[in-house]
């Protein structure tokens, strides 16, 4: 699953660097105003396809390849965004940990009736 990312975006990098100007892709990363009409209209069309349930697959898919393409077009790593998130989880473990011994000592001065 997660090979054909990496090779979604293996090819994505690919375009950009690439002379050619033929494929959609480096059309997409050369063109801002296209790039940004594409990206939010996939999403549109990724919201309805859910509301309908119909076709939310097919349009899923297209989400993720322009928002690849514009996180690319735009330099912003995903190796980048992924590190973030990554940070994100470990915060708000430490967060949950933090309420637990909080709710704890509150409990052991009688301040809150026990809660596990």
């Amino acid at each position: 699953m997660l090979k054909t990312l990496e090779e979604l975006i293996a090819i994505i990098r690919e375009r950009k660097k690439s002379v050619s100007n033929l494929s959609y892709t480096k059309k997409l990363i050369n063109d801002k105003s296209l790039r940004t009409a594409k990206l939010n209209e996939e999403i549109g069309e990724l919201i309805e396809a859910a509301e309908k349930d119909t076709n939310k697959v097919h349009e899923a898919s297209d989400v993720l390849y322009h928002l690849l393409v514009y996180l690319e077009a735009n330099d912003i790593m995903i190796e980048d965004v992924m590190e973030e998130l990554k940070k994100r989880k470990k915060f708000e473990q430490w967060n949950m940990i933090r309420t637990i011994y909080l709710l704890k000592f509150l409990e052991e001065k009688s301040l809150v009736k026990k809660f596990m």
